[in-house]
């Protein structure tokens, strides 16, 4: 009886694993730009699960409505999630500075950061992320296990190859 207890719970965490890597197993955030076309992102709750709850939360909330994209680094990364990039300059010594007035602790993980790869942005500190967040434009090893790797471009990937620094996000929902 114990062995079918065990075999039972193995198969359920195994099937929750897969389940994460699966498109619509978990909730999806759609961010729609103001210059038209949508990106929409898939999680990874079983390696992120605070860092998932704090993205949903902020969506939820409207945090990233409105805002613009104040990096990119072609071949690298494009970046939001300053508050402040909502009203100041893009070239104002603050822009990219801002985030919710809270941090987060670091949930590095096994997975890698290529292309299409959601990340949170931080300081030196390991936990030191709030809201801003990266979308991988290629691979980048030397991220691997430094930063939080949370989830990852599903469709509209072809978008994000052509954000500048300044273009908006009209709106991010939860789907």
């Amino acid at each position: 009886m114990n062995r079918l207890i065990l075999a039972a719970a193995l198969v359920l965490v195994a099937v929750s694993a897969l389940a994460q890597d699966k498109p619509g197993a978990a909730s999806t955030v759609v961010f729609t730009l103001e210059k038209g076309g949508d990106i929409t992102f898939e999680f990874f709750p079983a390696d992120a699960p605070k860092h998932v709850e704090n993205f949903l939360k902020l969506v939820k909330s409207g945090f990233y409505d409105g805002q613009r994209f104040h990096r990119v680094v072609p071949g690298f990364v494009v970046q939001i999630g300053d508050p402040q990039s909502k009203t100041l300059p893009m070239n104002d010594p603050k822009m990219g500075t801002g985030g919710p007035g809270y941090t987060i602790k670091a949930e590095f993980n096994s997975r890698k950061f290529d292309r299409g790869v959601l990340g949170m942005a931080r300081s030196s500190d390991p936990d030191s992320a709030g809201s801003q967040i990266y979308i991988m434009l290629g691979a980048a090893p030397h991220l691997n296990g430094q930063y939080t790797a949370f989830g990852r471009v599903v469709t509209g990937l072809e978008l994000v190859d052509t954000i500048k620094v300044g273009d908006r996000v009209k709106t991010a929902r939860v789907k």
